[in-house]
């Protein structure tokens, strides 16, 4: 029969396996991780701008 493989889970940044109840493997991963997640809030920040300058935009000039 198959040797089962230990529960285990894989670093989210570099596919690394780790232990069980680890999201990251090393800090250069939280780094990289960290500023992933920056990078989306800030573009959804922006996304949500520009969807009230439209919305204002339509509402002033939407004739």
């Amino acid at each position: 029969m198959a040797e089962s493989v230990p529960q285990h889970a894989h670093c989210q940044m570099c596919g690394k396996s780790i232990p069980y109840g680890e999201t990251l493997c090393s800090e250069e991963c939280k780094q990289k991780y960290q500023k992933l997640l920056r990078r989306r809030k800030l573009i959804v920040y922006l996304m949500y701008g520009m969807l009230a300058a439209l919305i204002v935009f339509f509402v002033l000039y939407g004739k």
